[in-house]
């Protein structure tokens, strides 16, 4: 055997796993074509999710180990603490407000209502008019490419990374481009909406999405700003949609999304798409007219029907796991989700409940 587990994907799921797999001392592989995928094309926003309790506590037991590992991480990892404010727009988004507050409270995250003066106080560069907000503040940010490579030179095992594309798998052996093959106890497959090349059963859907990037303006925007509306967008909307989201990067520039389109794999940055999204963008943010943006580009989310990851063992497939369908969490989800795995595929004490995540929601035991 090369490794007691192969890994394929190098992205932040890919690489968390194989720190969390290296940390129970086992032997690991990574396989990655080098192409890049979702980790390179997203904001890297850690932010506790709420959609439903399994994303809930995905993303809040993730966000501890985010902030454990932030004080080792290497500076270009670019770990910032900036919190979210997720923005009212009128008194019925407002009430929306205090209910996300109470459901995130009872979860232990900290959070407070801002009134519409405390909002203009923060930000002063959002429209007047706005009821107010729920600010986040163990909410970061994080350049995902930077954390993934750290992840996989931290573990206190060596894990074995090689550039080369998979093109299949056969129970725990990969074979390589080269038609080389390699062989394990195990084999993840963490590779994103690629995961459908090698297990086409997977009901995983790209969800496109749009990004864009201006000068260096430091100080226009503190918080990472999100309209609640963006709940809606991200998860229960089956057409094009795009919902205000704007980060402050610690270079002073600000990233802006968000835009998500069903069944394309096309990556070509789509001029209606980017306008809407940027109009959006104004609407709350209108001085960003006067900003010089100097990128745009786009990425491809991996979503399943229910918008929770597969986490776990292969029902009908010995020897595979799997940890994919993220949508656009997993850079929030990836500790979390290594956690769960790691704990699953050694037979350790699982750190909370795995059934929401396993992949026989969608697929019959073999």
């Amino acid at each position: 055997m090369n490794a007691d587990v192969i890994i394929i994907g190098a992205g932040i799921v890919g690489a968390a796993c194989a720190h969390e797999l290296a940390r129970a001392g086992l032997s690991v592989l990574v396989l990655d074509s080098g192409l890049g995928g979702a980790t390179h094309a997203g904001m890297g926003h850690l932010v506790v999710m709420d959609d439903n309790p399994a994303e809930l506590t995905l993303s809040h037991e993730s966000l501890k180990l985010w902030h454990d590992w932030a004080p080792r991480m290497n500076a270009d990892c670019a770990f910032t603490r900036c919190g979210t404010l997720w923005l009212a727009a009128n008194d019925a988004e407002m009430a929306a407000a205090e209910e996300k507050q109470q459901r995130l409270q009872a979860h232990g995250v900290a959070c407070e209502l801002l009134g519409a003066a405390a909002l203009a106080a923060a930000e002063p560069a959002l429209r007047p008019g706005l009821a107010g907000a729920l600010k986040v503040g163990g909410d970061s940010v994080v350049y995902a490419p930077s954390a993934a490579r750290w992840l996989l030179t931290q573990a206190p095992r060596t894990i074995t990374l090689e550039q080369m594309e998979v093109t299949a798998i056969d129970c725990s052996r990969v074979r390589l481009s080269d038609g080389s093959w390699r062989s394990a106890s195990a084999v993840l497959l963490a590779a994103g909406i690629q995961a459908t090349r090698f297990c086409p059963e997977l009901p995983i859907r790209p969800k496109k999405g749009h990004l864009a990037i201006t000068d260096r303006y430091p100080g226009t925007v503190h918080h990472q700003l999100v309209e609640l509306g963006y709940i809606s967008s991200a998860h229960h909307s089956d057409g094009d949609s795009v919902a205000f989201n704007v980060q402050p990067r610690p270079t002073g520039q600000l990233l802006i999304g968000s835009s998500r389109q069903f069944d394309t794999t096309d990556p070509a940055v789509e001029a209606l798409m980017l306008g809407r999204m940027l109009r959006r963008a104004l609407d709350y943010l209108p001085s960003l007219a006067d900003l010089n943006i100097i990128r745009s580009w786009t990425g491809f989310r991996a979503a399943t029907p229910d918008s929770l990851p597969i986490i776990g063992r292969h029902p009908q497939r010995d020897g595979l796991w799997l940890a994919v369908g993220h949508e656009g969490l997993g850079v929030t989800t990836a500790p979390a989700t290594a956690r769960l795995l790691a704990a699953q595929l050694t037979g350790a004490v699982l750190p909370f409940d795995a059934e929401p995540y396993r992949a026989q929601r969608f697929l019959e035991t073999a």
